[in-house]
């Protein structure tokens, strides 16, 4: 009990630096409720992100909690993850290099009684983070040029706290609860060279605290000697989740110094997550190959957005309108070849992973859709061999991100992934003979 709330005050002390962090460079993170975190852990990343099938007996697979049951009773597990990443960014001929780099999830495990496993622990949810500008000729207006500037930062993190039940012969459910909080903060300012016109800047921001669900199936059945599948489901129920969204609309001229606000939105306003559905297969080969397969649907057609309009003479109104997201699909292939999970013998301990996804945008840019993303990914899980413990993991990753659309900013992001998993026996009894 004592290295359990050792643990609690770690993960606390950590969580701030994840909640800190922003996990992206991108400009289509200035839509919807941002860019959607992969929520995976170090040694799905190296597959890619599929999970759903999956149940490991010494990683915590949050994405589908029924698998917490499979957690080795003796084991208390930590894992935390970072990355790092630089993303290429083109349009109409103009390219651009951007980095960052962050610590992204915390999570743990344990075996609290027979056939039921609990986790908990700190995962992103969505990521916004952009600053770029835009410059032209107003018109045929002569020697007047316009400046658009676009900022933004923040996103939504979740604290969960989640069991997994064996209650059948393999035959799995399972549940997180999180608390879901977060901010976003967006700006676009209009700025021109002719001192005499106004600059007008737009503040989008909100700010939520809520809660979010997530259940989960896994049922588990053998097929010949040394072959078993895995069939995985798992559910999200949507909901509003607040934020006040509101806009301060701020008219500025620099000759007399005199600003204008007016803000819409506000209490009135609402923000939403949808349903979000998953199913998932895993084929396991003689503890050896693990080959899985996933797909998930998040309704977000359903769901109204805020949208701010103008009739052109000076009447803004900030309205939630239908049509505005799309409902996201997307399906993940990867898997993993270990020759000897209990072998003497370092290089066939090591774990090989490959990964590749396809995704449809959640949401529209100027009405139209935004871009599909194609990625794909291959890593190790190296194990830590020494005196003292031969459980843990270094779960290491290559990522590369693809997204794109006709007329839109082009990305190709490559991300290294490093997941690091303490697996202790923390609950080892000794015996004296």
């Amino acid at each position: 009990m004592k290295k359990l709330i050792l643990a609690v005050i770690l993960l606390t002390a950590i969580s701030p630096s994840v909640m800190a962090q922003g996990g992206t460079n991108s400009p289509y993170s200035a839509y919807g409720l941002g860019e959607l975190a992969e929520q995976t852990t170090g040694f799905n990343r190296g597959m890619n992100g599929v999970a759903l099938g999956f149940h490991e007996h010494n990683q915590v697979n949050y994405l589908n909690p029924a698998s917490y049951s499979a957690i080795d009773s003796l084991s208390f597990i930590f894992d935390m993850g970072f990355s790092g990443q630089v993303t290429h960014f083109k349009e109409a001929g103009k390219t651009l290099n951007a980095k960052n780099a962050d610590l992204e999830y915390v999570v743990a495990g344990f075996r609290a009684f027979r056939h039921l496993g609990v986790s908990f622990g700190v995962v992103p949810f969505t990521n916004i983070g952009y600053n770029y500008a835009l410059s032209g000729n107003v018109g045929n207006v002569a020697n007047t040029t316009y400046t658009n500037t676009y900022n933004g930062s923040g996103g939504m993190h979740q604290f969960f706290l989640g069991m997994g039940w064996e209650f059948l012969k393999g035959l799995s459910i399972g549940a997180n609860a999180s608390y879901l909080w977060g901010t976003y903060d967006r700006s676009i300012s209009n700025a021109y060279s002719d001192p005499y016109v106004n600059t007008l800047t737009r503040d989008y921001t909100a700010d939520i605290t809520n809660y979010k669900l997530d259940f989960g199936l896994q049922y588990t059945r053998k097929l010949l000697k040394k072959d078993e599948l895995t069939i995985g489901l798992t559910y999200s129920p949507g909901h509003h989740i607040g934020g006040g969204p509101e806009v301060i609309v701020t008219s500025t001229n620099s000759q007399t110094s005199v600003a204008n606000a007016d803000t819409v939105g506000g209490k009135s306003l609402y923000l939403s997550i949808p349903d979000m559905f998953g199913a998932g297969l895993m084929w396991n080969h003689n503890n050896q190959w693990k080959i899985g397969l996933d797909y998930t649907l998040q309704k977000w057609s359903k769901l109204r957005y805020p949208v701010l309009d103008d009739d052109n003479q000076g009447q803004l109104s900030y309205t939630l309108q239908d049509g505005v997201l799309k409902d996201r699909q997307k399906l993940t292939v990867g898997g993993e070849y270990c020759h000897g999970e209990y072998d003497r013998r370092f290089l066939n301990r090591l774990r090989y992973r490959a990964g590749f996804s396809y995704a449809t945008p959640y949401y529209t840019v100027n009405g139209a859709n935004g871009p599909k993303e194609y990625s794909a990914s291959f890593g190790f899980g190296i194990p830590i061999m020494n005196a003292l413990n031969n459980r843990s993991f270094v779960n290491i990753s290559a990522q590369w991100v693809h997204q794109s659309a006709p007329g839109m900013i082009y990305e190709n992001t490559f991300r290294i992934n490093i997941g690091i998993t303490f697996n202790e026996s923390w609950f080892h009894k000794f015996k004296v003979q």
